[in-house]
């Protein structure tokens, strides 16, 4: 049996992630690239939270981190028992391309 794989850019296989049932490849890697960002933009304001000495701040960003990292943990745990899907099922499973039936 002979694949087929077709080329899809990363753009539209978010988009298309986003509105079929499962997570793809790319588009795990645009939730990883996102929590990246946010991850480096809370430890900047924890640091400038820390530089300018009030603990009530302090607190505040802290709390947004320990939310942050909690998501990430729960969502990387809830992908692993799942499982991510490929982007040509995806396609399939929404009638994008012709389906053959042989799965």
């Amino acid at each position: 049996m002979e694949e087929k794989h077709q080329d899809i850019s990363s753009a539209k296989a978010v988009l298309l992630g986003a509105l079929a049932s499962g997570v793809n490849g790319p588009t795990w890697n645009a939730l990883k690239s996102a929590f990246l960002l946010l991850g480096l933009c809370l430890a900047v304001m924890l640091g400038l939270a820390f530089s300018s000495s009030d603990s009530l701040l302090v607190l505040h960003v802290g709390f947004l981190v320990l939310i942050t990292a909690t998501l990430f943990l729960l969502l990387s745990w809830f992908l692993s028992q799942i499982g991510l899907v490929s982007v040509e099922h995806q396609m399939r499973e929404m009638d994008l391309v012709p389906n053959d039936h042989n799965e």
